[in-house]
């Protein structure tokens, strides 16, 4: 790796980056790429908080990415040979095994074929979600739930995503295999060897809790008093419009969205347009949706002091930019980091391996479930297929590419979610499309 395309690809991402800010400053983010196991660029821009740039190695809320950490977890322990991944998991967690549950195997969960999607299925408040051991005893007690079926039609989904209830069913397991607490498992098996255990969470220790990227809005107080609303799809300015087009995949989502009828040739491309060659919202069955993410009467907020020191895997992973390039950077090169053998071979080829090929239940689009993982989002640059990674519900993105053995992460504060934004998308085809070209 020469030091003329490092630089080239630095300035470029640090430019595209701060044209991503686009209409919401303060608030930005962190971008890191790795190649080869060394980190190849890295960007930042904004206000992590009142005060506080953003920088890589800032502590971000990146809700679902955080998913991508716990399989990593699990893919380390099976690769010491501590869990199975076709071995029902009431093998290792008696309790798990009622109610339906007795044969559900860990490859079902990691691949969201388990049908726990459900969490209005369990009676709970937004206090019983930040009480670890409550909502292990409660996921082990809870029957699976068969998703809605497509509308206008019987055939079954191939997946449904576990927004939630997937952290407490991994915790649990883990907690049950290893006879130790997760968090401590956690760093033993991963976040110590790839050296993070410094900046990758779930549950932040209470003297980094001020120093965890917050919303724009919420920079004057530390526990903001106003019900929060949910981000919406804004309508864009002309000079976000504008901006739009001077993105370098640009012409590749207008070439097609025309061809796919989502937008005409003389009109510039709005967020919906794009966000659709990634997502196509016409097909999100809202009752699966809400099911899967919305608690019967347990609003929480993400961002308090009490949902950053609690435990929820499956949603409140706290990690910077940094941390999450490296840990797919180690999956990039095989499951290896620095000399060290994190994920042998054989236990690589089975996690990097797609489980499931069809449409989602709760997701508007075919996952492509590898066992923990989804598909790479990509459409612009030429596709190997081989990618693979996990974005959050705010649009936070951490992926690998093995055969280019490159690994990409961003986190950021904008006020936004996956399917009303499209930053994530825009870095992610301008990492690869540089990459392709001076390497």
């Amino acid at each position: 790796m020469t030091a003329l395309p490092n630089r080239i690809i630095q300035d470029r991402l640090q430019s595209l980056l701060t044209q991503l800010q686009l209409d919401d400053v303060p608030a930005g983010g962190a971008v890191v790429v790795y190649k080869d196991g060394v980190c190849l660029a890295s960007g930042s821009v904004g206000l992590a908080r009142a005060g506080l740039p953003w920088q890589p190695d800032t502590l971000s809320l990146n809700f679902s990415a955080g998913k991508g950490i716990l399989a990593t977890l699990i893919h380390v322990l099976v690769s010491n040979g501590i869990l199975e991944y076709d071995a029902p998991i009431s093998r290792y967690w008696s309790e798990f095994g009622v109610n339906g549950k007795a044969k559900i195997t860990l490859r079902e969960v990691l691949s969201h074929q388990a049908n726990l999607f459900a969490i209005t299925s369990l009676e709970i408040d937004a206090l019983s979600m930040m009480n670890w051991s409550l909502m292990i005893k409660k996921v082990a007690a809870m029957s699976p739930t068969i998703p809605a079926p497509m509308p206008d039609s019987q055939m079954p989904y191939a997946s449904a995503y576990s927004a939630l209830i997937y952290g407490w069913v991994l915790g649990g397991l883990i907690e049950a295999a290893t006879h130790q607490p997760f968090q401590d498992v956690l760093k033993t098996y991963l976040t110590e060897p790839l050296g993070i255990s410094n900046c990758c969470y779930f549950g932040v220790p209470s003297n980094k809790v001020n120093l965890v990227a917050k919303l724009p809005k919420d920079f004057a107080a530390e526990s903001p008093t106003k019900k929060r609303r949910k981000p919406v799809l804004k309508t864009e300015s002309a000079e976000t419009l504008a901006t739009f087009e001077q993105l370098p995949s640009y012409a590749c989502w207008q070439e097609l969205a025309v061809k796919n009828g989502i937008a005409s040739e003389d009109k510039p491309l709005n967020t919906a347009q794009i966000s659709r060659l990634y997502f196509d919202q016409s097909k999100l069955n809202l009752k699966n949706y809400k099911a899967a993410l919305i608690p019967n009467g347990a609003g929480i907020d993400y961002y308090s002091r009490d949902a950053l020191q609690s435990v929820m895997p499956a949603v409140n992973g706290i990690a910077s930019a940094k941390a999450l390039a490296i840990i797919y950077a180690m999956l990039a090169s095989g499951g290896n980091w620095q000399g060290k053998t994190l994920i042998d071979s054989a236990t690589f080829a089975k996690l990097s391996t797609p489980q499931v090929d069809g449409q989602d239940a709760v997701m508007p689009t075919n996952m492509m479930w590898r066992m923990g993982y989804h598909r790479l989002f990509q459409v612009c640059s030429p596709s190997n297929g081989l990618g693979f990674g996990h974005m959050g519900y705010n649009g936070a993105s951490a992926w690998c590419d093995p055969e280019r053995n490159l690994s990409f992460a961003f986190v950021h504060n904008f006020d936004v979610t996956m399917l009303t934004d499209i930053r994530q998308f825009a870095l992610t085809e301008a990492v690869i499309a540089m990459v392709d070209e001076l390497f």
